[in-house]
């Protein structure tokens, strides 16, 4: 690390410590040749993770995207903010894990899974724009997938004694 003052290229780290919840490190560091004192930080350099949309377009991800969405299809609903939040980034982390690729179709079914657990009916605003209703048999094929997955929950927890 060059020092900020004689540009010196030797320092040594006087003091090391965590900041901000661990994602960065602050070093205290001291030139070997001027003695001047400057801190650095160290943070993990994160790679973008990007959207392929469905016309081959890749565009950055952008999680307010996905909290629009869900307060858009919870409008009126009882769902606090805490939970489009606590979705958005479980989602991201999800893809993150998958790696710097990941398809809008498997964003807008991630965002589906969740809100059913969160609000069926809001699930169901949520399942008519992202998969483009145009009959009311739309509604009738969705409303019957999320009793169908509610059922296998209920059998699950019935089980278990706990919800999966």
């Amino acid at each position: 690390m060059r020092c900020t003052s004689c540009d010196h290229d030797d320092t040594k780290v006087i003091d090391s410590r965590a900041v901000e919840n661990g994602a960065a490190i602050r070093r205290r560091r001291a030139c070997i040749e001027c003695g001047r004192r400057f801190t650095t930080f160290e943070r993990l350099e994160e790679v973008p993770l990007m959207v392929i949309k469905s016309s081959g377009h890749r565009v950055p991800f952008e999680r307010d995207n996905i909290v629009r969405g869900l307060r858009a299809a919870a409008k009126g609903r009882p769902v606090d903010e805490a939970s489009f939040d606590e979705i958005a980034v479980g989602i991201e982390d999800s893809a993150r894990l998958d790696g710097v690729d990941v398809t809008s179709e498997s964003i807008g079914l991630a965002v589906l899974d969740r809100l059913r657990v969160v609000d069926e009916v809001a699930a169901l605003r949520f399942a008519s724009v992202y998969k483009d209703f145009t009959e009311a048999s739309d509604f009738e094929r969705e409303l019957s997938l999320i009793k169908r997955d509610c059922a296998a929950e209920v059998r699950a927890q019935d089980v278990t004694g706990e919800l999966i």
